[in-house]
């Protein structure tokens, strides 16, 4: 007999296998000998009183032999000589697991990256942090497994009606993610590890004869009487397929402009726009765990904060326990952060974005000297491109940060002096209110004081707050067809993920690309 069973237990009464055993069979009034095995199958943790639990959901066997868990298993066919091929436009998570159901379909992808592979990419990466040199194809946003790969890889998502979860998960964990994300609660691979991951799925798709180029930007759509007929790529390459997924992830402005130069059909998108701020972790531990120290058997603290402050939402983004604030930019004299954490989680900052709602007549009122109007498609694009380039001349250049204290911040003062923080470029002590538009500044500002009464001790000048936080999602949404995912002016064209305003994260953004390849798989008859 299987019983699925959820146990209520403390961190150290988690870790004991003895004492697990005795609460099952306390729990179904059994002796603890008849338990043959269990399996976990869900955890989570509850530290709303002073006692922190484990929530741990089991999978128990009694009384009958215990099967061990079996790695889910995944078909991946020989694609070179394809009927039909699909070029698809970004390695991303959207890019590469739409490649992956494509091939399990008998469909041929080729990926079309801008940027580098993750092996050549870290150095770009690394002579962004220490010299202040930008490559504007391969960064933090840009390159093999998108943003996600360098940007800490969470893989918690709310977006369960969007395709199978477990899946994702599945795949993952059968390309060398740890097992764990199966059954955690807020998954998380770490920015150390995602690499090899991405690297064993880009080699299995070349194995099957799936194509990858990479240093390959689109710079041209071919369109010849109303149809799509082919892409072209910046150093004269021209590649053509039955269908192509745009998959270029949310920081693709370029491309944003060249389907508006094309009359493609675009659409202005509301997005989010703030700061990110870091704490020390032991701080945030101590006020998540009401206790001076954490105890070694928990992860470092996390949280999640949301306010409405005049009619507009304030709320964390993208929570980094134990995390690294890195330079996100894209584009040279503008600047944005971003946070990610490595597996352990294990340094001494927990960093998040915390940003603010934007509106359409926000954006307007900010942009009238662009003469950028109400209508227009690009305008949340041209705001958030506002801000940054605030950010980049208020740190001075080089990608240096401007910062400073959180309590000065609130109370509109220059902070004398800035805490030691992860930000490896440096920051600069400077004035928000010269970067941020007012209703962001003072919303923020009225936020963490808001914050600072729900966990108390959050609200301290040892936290610091550097701008800017800008791409939490995209500006622009890419219309498709409800029933055929395909953009309304082009059959063969899928706007995909994040980029075209359809994800918001690893995970969803995966599903959405598994999502086009098995529309593409019944269009034309081919099958798993």
């Amino acid at each position: 007999m299987q019983k699925k069973t959820t146990l209520r237990l403390s961190p150290t009464d988690a870790s004991n296998e003895s004492t697990i055993r005795l609460k099952f069979g306390q729990f179904h009034s059994i002796k603890p000998s008849l338990i043959t095995g269990f399996r976990l199958l869900k955890k989570s943790i509850d530290a709303r009183s002073k006692q922190v639990y484990f929530n741990l959901t089991f999978d128990v066997y009694i009384n009958e032999p215990f099967a061990p868990f079996v790695p889910a298993s995944f078909t991946f066919k020989d694609v070179s000589a394809s009927k039909k091929s699909t070029i698809i436009i970004g390695a991303g998570p959207a890019g590469i697991f739409a490649a992956l159901k494509l091939i399990e379909s008998g469909i041929k992808p080729i990926i079309i990256e801008r940027g580098k592979d993750v092996k050549s990419r870290r150095r770009d990466l690394a002579s962004l942090n220490k010299s202040g040199i930008l490559n504007s194809d391969s960064n933090y946003c840009f390159g093999e497994g998108g943003a996600g790969t360098y940007s800490d890889g969470k893989l918690y998502t709310r977006s369960n009606k969007r395709g199978d979860i477990n899946r994702i998960l599945n795949l993952f964990v059968h390309f060398g993610a740890p097992d764990n994300i199966r059954y955690d609660a807020h998954p998380h691979i770490g920015t150390n590890k995602l690499p090899q991951i991405i690297t064993a799925m880009r080699e299995q798709i070349i194995a099957c004869g799936g194509e990858i180029h990479f240093e390959h930007r689109l710079t041209d759509f071919i369109i010849n009487n109303d149809k799509l007929m082919g892409i072209k790529t910046h150093n004269g390459q021209t590649f053509q397929g039955d269908a192509y997924i745009l998959a270029t992830g949310h920081s693709a402005r370029d491309i944003f402009e060249i389907l508006h130069q094309k009359n493609i059909l675009i659409e202005a998108k509301p997005l989010a726009i703030g700061v990110r701020i870091e704490h020390p972790q032991l701080l945030i531990d101590q006020i998540q765990y009401h206790c001076q120290v954490r105890d070694e058997l928990l992860p470092p603290a996390s949280y999640s904060l949301v306010n409405q402050v005049e009619d507009k939402g304030v709320f964390s983004f993208c929570m980094c326990p134990g995390g690294i604030i890195a330079p996100a930019s894209t584009n040279p004299n503008e600047l944005v952060v971003n946070g990610w954490s490595p597996s352990k989680r294990n340094n001494p900052f927990a960093n998040s974005g915390m940003v603010v709602q934007v509106e359409n007549e926000d954006v307007v009122t900010s942009l009238k000297h662009l003469n950028i109007g109400p209508d227009h498609p690009l305008r949340f694009m041209y705001f958030q491109k506002m801000i940054e380039e605030n950010a980049y001349k208020a740190g001075g250049g080089n990608f240096v940060a401007p910062a400073q204290r959180m309590t000065d911040f609130c109370k509109n003062k220059i902070s004398n002096d800035l805490p030691e923080n992860s930000y490896i470029p440096g920051l600069q002590s400077s004035d928000l209110k010269t970067v941020l538009p007012h209703f962001i500044h003072q919303r923020l500002a009225n936020g963490f004081i808001a914050f600072g009464k729900k966990m108390k001790g959050y609200y301290t000048n040892e936290a610091v707050v550097v701008a800017t936080e800008s791409r939490t999602s995209s500006p622009v949404r890419i219309p498709r067809n409800p029933e055929t995912f395909a953009h309304p002016q082009f059959e063969n064209l899928y706007p995909c993920a994040e980029g075209a305003g359809y994800a918001g994260g690893i995970v969803s953004a995966a599903m959405d690309g598994e999502r086009i390849a098995d529309i593409l798989a019944q269009k034309w008859n081919f099958s798993n």
